[in-house]
């Protein structure tokens, strides 16, 4: 079988490497990898060769969110204003109980369509109680790249009854979607294992979490920490802090990502430490619920892996991450003065980080040999944007990492490829155009204000 081999030409190459070394050069792509990164133009005499020429655009690796919702994108400017508590049980737990197979589909195009607009190759997902597998399957149509879990919910006292499963048939659900999709599509889908937060479920889901997870190596995805009512109901039901309860439990490891981690403890700090546990700063989401803000320089300066997500699109209200990285890098100045979370920092917090959060960074997070092309072209000359000038033999990381991190945004994407595809092009989708989209995303948030409307 004849390779597959796409050279993207003349392109300024931000490696993201162990030097973060900036290039302008070309690379050669056999199949969906990186083969060959050269400063020297090459000659291509080959009819199977596509050659694709960057003049004056800048190649990124895609960035990775470590923490999203495709299940809530339709639901996008409807919760507006509340803290999280009100906002899940009076709006979001509502309409996501709202969602049969063909909603959430489509709610997942929706979300995968802005993520691959802004940049974004990659995500780990919490998807919804039911239908999950309609999320894998809009990953999989999409060429996205993602890693899904079926969100889990078992416990009666703080759950509503409409959005709740047995233990063993969330268990059981969950199990299945594993053996089903994970590694599937070259190994571009894979599956965790998605309980919500403690306060939605039993120790008995979450301890078999636990057990089931190390067995298979998959990752666990879970809130935690994030506002200070949920902290509270976790002291009363456990007797102990949300990390040091985690831990009891023995979830604490390098397989465990947690989001938020807003309200920490020394000893929860020093907790996450010590076991590699994953965490991922939401800042806008943040922001919106008024959950608080996350040590997260603190955080960095002890060695914990601190990535980046939008969360939900009604709690933020996009999956930009051009604006989580520019908000993470200025939320913190305040409180840790300027020079806390430089632009190359939150850039490797975007990329680097992600991929070692999801266990993808031998294959994700650089521009290297042998990795998977899951690359962004940029165009970081325009007048929004621009670069400081540098001549092609002395370019400064920093140059690029500050234009990216502060003052870029989606429509300097020109476009999005992973795998070797290119998936997102000139504001839209490989097979389905926006108009198309937004009609499905229409009919789709008609049928959910219907039903919660009765369920109301």
């Amino acid at each position: 079988m004849n390779k597959k081999i796409t050279w993207l030409t003349n392109a300024y190459i931000v490696t993201q490497d162990s030097k973060r070394r900036v290039l302008f050069g070309h690379v050669r792509i056999i199949d969906n990898k990186i083969d060959k990164i050269t400063r020297t133009a090459p000659k291509v005499r080959s009819k199977n060769t596509t050659v694709i020429d960057l003049k004056g655009l800048t190649l990124i690796p895609g960035f990775i969110q470590t923490h999203t919702h495709l299940c809530q994108s339709l639901f996008k400017n409807q919760a507006d204003d509340l803290d999280l508590l009100d906002w899940l049980s009076k709006k979001i737990w509502v309409m996501e109980a709202a969602h049969d197979e063909e909603t959430l589909y489509t709610s997942a195009l929706m979300g995968i369509y802005e993520l691959l607009a802004s940049g974004t190759t990659c995500t780990l997902d919490m998807g919804t109680v039911r239908h999950t597998e309609s999320i894998l399957t809009a990953v999989k149509k999409t060429g996205f790249r993602a890693n899904v879990g079926k969100c889990l919910m078992d416990y009666p006292k703080t759950t509503p009854k409409f959005l709740r499963e047995s233990t063993w048939d969330a268990l059981s659900e969950a199990h299945a979607l594993y053996l089903k999709w994970n590694e599937k599509e070259n190994d571009r889908i894979r599956i965790s294992y998605a309980p919500r937060f403690v306060i939605s479920c039993t120790e008995k889901l979450l301890t078999e979490v636990t057990r089931i997870a190390k067995e298979q190596k998959a990752i666990i995805h879970t809130h935690a920490s994030e506002n200070l009512k949920e902290i509270q109901i976790v002291k009363k039901r456990a007797n102990c802090e949300n990390i040091e309860y985690l831990h009891q439990i023995q979830m604490t490891s390098p397989q465990l990502v947690l989001a938020h981690c807003i309200w920490l403890k020394p000893n929860e700090m020093k907790i996450l430490q010590k076991t590699g546990t994953n965490v991922v700063h939401c800042p806008s989401s943040n922001l919106k619920l008024a959950s608080g803000f996350a040590r997260v320089p603190e955080m960095l300066q002890k060695g914990i892996n601190v990535s980046l997500g939008a969360d939900g699109t009604p709690c933020n209200n996009n999956l930009n991450m051009f604006q989580e990285m520019r908000l993470a890098a200025l939320i913190h100045k305040p409180a840790n003065g300027p020079k806390a979370m430089k632009a190359q920092e939150v850039l490797d917090m975007a990329t680097l980080n992600g991929a070692q959060a999801l266990n993808w960074q031998n294959d994700i997070g650089s521009i290297e040999t042998g990795k998977k092309a899951d690359l962004v072209a940029i165009d970081l000359h325009q007048p929004e944007n621009a670069l400081p000038f540098s001549n092609t033999k002395n370019l400064r990381s920093e140059d690029f990492a500050s234009s990216i991190v502060y003052s870029s945004s989606p429509q300097q994407v020109q476009w999005t490829m992973i795998d070797g595809k290119i998936v997102y092009k000139g504001r839209k989708m490989r097979f389905m155009t926006t108009q198309k989209l937004m009609e499905k995303v229409s009919d789709a948030q008609k049928k959910i204000l219907l039903k919660t409307a009765k369920r109301r």
